[in-house]
């Protein structure tokens, strides 16, 4: 595309990842940014760098924008902003996993919806054009992940909250493993691929080459490609893809320094977040297609799994990012009815559910939102699918 047009780039959300890509869009002279969208009263968030493009009304919003970038991690508010845009037929670029993965896929015929390089599974699905434009036969989709604690302390996450400047849940999240297993839950169902097992297999391992072969090996067995990740603080921030070739490209391969084949370690060494959006919003703005999203008829889900005995009576506050509950990955067609981890916002415990236990909802009772109704066109639409191709 030329940059010689500049076009209007709507914000909705004023966290990190909001700020910081609004300092680089004002170094770019193809953008304007055209407004912001907060939910908090616009006298409290003078510290955003363009205070004056903040607003509290969607309308305004959509009105004074030719795309809307949409970075809050909120999948309740999502879902009741996102149609909106679309709605009014202007393109969405996102770095919210969790919404694509609790409701995207309700969204995803209303209009230009794609989720943005910069998180792990837009930059998996840009580093799969890539391997796919070169001949390769992708297997392994795969994260990598420095560290896990599957029940962390709130004490230990506030302290690594300050320190990094991120949100409780935020950090909680990321630690648990629930921000992972959302990650590549879109990303099997985005790019057509399957999980290995529940929560999937996540080796623990130092060597790149030694772990992704490992995966390509099960992926083989599986039979289909798996979306999945290494567990170790010694591999980079990145992403990684386990693919096959043409037998007869085994020497040049060899020669490149790609191994012996005949499985090749593709990778991605960096994640840059805020600042690779701009490629996916470039690439909206020139008419391609959606880099990624969960698809029309998912088949993976992030289930909600206690971390702890619940009893009747109580009420969790958060699900994804507390100390309750934690998110894996599953098969749909292997948990109808299980709670989706986005989706326990004030979760209200209808029975006991001990340490291990996947959520349903006859365990407990959701408030009503646009995402609940959401879910369940989703996942009714999924089972449906899944059933026809089983008959």
């Amino acid at each position: 595309m030329t940059h010689q047009a500049q076009f209007r780039v709507g914000v909705i959300g004023t966290g990190f990842v909001a700020r910081h890509f609004t300092h680089e869009l004002g170094r770019r002279p193809e953008y304007h940014l055209a407004s912001v969208l907060t939910r908090r009263s616009l006298d409290r968030v003078a510290e955003f760098p363009r205070p004056e493009a903040l607003t509290d009304s969607l309308d305004a919003l959509i009105e004074a924008s030719d795309v809307v970038f949409e970075c809050t991690g909120d999948v309740l508010y999502a879902a009741r902003t996102v149609g909106r845009v679309l709605d009014a037929r202007k393109p969405v670029v996102t770095l919210n996993a969790e919404f694509h993965v609790t409701v995207g896929s309700h969204l995803v015929e209303r209009g230009v919806l794609s989720e943005a390089e910069g998180d792990q599974p837009g930059c998996l699905a840009a580093l799969r054009e890539e391997a796919l434009a070169m001949g390769f036969t992708p297997l392994v989709y795969g994260n990598m992940k420095g560290f896990l604690n599957r029940n962390p302390t709130p004490e230990d996450m506030a302290f690594w909250s300050r320190r990094n400047g991120i949100s409780l849940p935020m950090v909680t999240a990321f630690t648990d493993g629930t921000k992972l297993q959302v990650e590549q839950c879109l990303v099997a169902n985005g790019l057509g691929a399957d999980i290995a097992k529940e929560e999937l297999l996540g080796p623990a391992i130092d060597d790149l080459t030694e772990g992704a072969h490992r995966l390509a090996k099960a992926a083989a067995r599986h039979g289909r490609p798996i979306s999945d990740y290494l567990l170790s603080s010694q591999l980079p921030h990145g992403v990684f893809i386990v693919a096959t070739h043409d037998e007869r490209q085994r020497d040049a391969l060899r020669y490149l320094k790609m191994g012996e084949g005949p499985y090749y370690v593709l990778v991605k060494r960096n994640i840059f977040v805020h600042l690779e959006v701009f490629k996916t919003i470039e690439r909206i703005m020139s008419g391609a297609p959606p880099l990624l999203n969960n698809s029309r008829t998912p088949q993976v889900s992030v289930a909600s799994l206690a971390k702890r005995r619940l009893m009747p009576g109580e009420t969790i506050a958060r699900g994804c990012g507390g100390f309750d509950l934690r998110g894996i990955c599953v098969n749909m067609v292997d948990h109808p009815g299980h709670v989706p981890i986005c989706l326990a916002v004030d979760l209200h415990v209808r029975r006991r559910v001990e340490p291990g236990q996947i959520l349903t909802m006859e365990d407990a009772e959701l408030p009503e939102t646009e995402a609940l109704s959401a879910w369940q066109a989703v996942e009714r639409r999924a089972l449906e699918s899944q059933q026809a191709r089983a008959s």
